[in-house]
């Protein structure tokens, strides 16, 4: 691994987190795009560079870093969407090499249908696993009720707020009962008020399932009062420079305000000094 990774130990228990089975590695994935440069010809831009890490199995782990620092193709990478020019991505003991229904996205656009209702479009990826209605239907509204949205299945997305959108894809994404959940800053199009609610009820629908979750964001914030860990991604091309591992468990982040806590004030510190380095 040609990627130096430091690692910063739980606080609270004075080591590093317990990792039980490793659901996902990606292992020195490298990935470059080709641009054209100001002369007009052909040029290979790196966006990610040797980068390696697991994941265990009910991780929720945040991808931080200045923008173009590549933690949306990692995602992308790891969904099977594209693929790396060197590494592979390993999840549950099978290499990714195209999309998986096990691998479930939610985007920062919402990506509903809008000629669908919030039912048909949450039971979306069962229809197309041609599942019939009465049972995918069932299936839907246990997440409608999951993430909160009772009494709106028949509502069209035009009559949502943007949170109540957000709810139902991440709704969607979870019907399949995914091995891994991948999330590219899903709430970053939200007012912060907003935001926050909806980083608090995804805490505890996390804690309630124990999907493994992989999510990208800008915020140093929202990284601390989600992650159980924070890989921390140096500017373009991206290479991992940090693990973070903060210091509450998935439980006090559900039942504590994580933001009022002197560890959370230290560790805004410290990543804020590394990104701006």
């Amino acid at each position: 691994m040609s990627t130096s990774v430091s690692r910063v130990s739980n606080l609270k228990s004075g080591s590093a987190i317990s990792i039980c089975k490793t659901l996902v590695q990606v292992r020195d994935v490298t990935k470059r795009f080709r641009v054209r440069s100001e002369v007009g010809a052909d040029e290979k831009m790196t966006a990610l560079e040797s980068v390696s890490f697991n994941i265990a199995e009910g991780e929720l782990v945040s991808l931080l870093g200045a923008s173009g620092c590549g933690k949306t193709t990692l995602l992308r990478i790891v969904a099977g969407l594209i693929s790396p020019d060197e590494g592979n991505v390993i999840v549950d003991g099978a290499a990714v090499r195209a999309p998986r229904r096990d691998l479930c996205m939610v985007f920062q656009s919402f990506g509903l249908l809008p000629w669908r209702t919030v039912m048909d479009n949450v039971a979306l990826p069962l229809e197309l696993d041609g599942m019939a209605r009465s049972e995918r239907e069932t299936i839907a509204q246990t997440h409608i009720e999951l993430v909160g949205l009772s009494r709106f299945e028949r509502h069209y997305p035009h009559e949502l707020s943007g949170g109540m959108q957000q709810r139902v894809g991440i709704a969607r994404a979870l019907t399949r009962k995914p091995l891994v959940l991948l999330m590219d800053e899903p709430f970053a199009a939200l007012d912060a008020q907003t935001r926050e609610t909806l980083q608090e009820d995804f805490i505890r629908i996390w804690k309630d399932l124990g999907t493994t979750v992989i999510f990208v964001t800008h915020s140093i914030d929202e990284a601390l009062v989600l992650s159980d860990r924070i890989m921390i991604f140096s500017a373009r091309p991206g290479r991992l420079v940090k693990v973070i591992d903060p210091a509450l468990t998935k439980e006090e982040r559900v039942d504590r305000d994580v933001r009022s806590l002197p560890e959370f004030a230290r560790h805004r510190h410290e990543i804020r000094q590394m990104l701006r380095g």
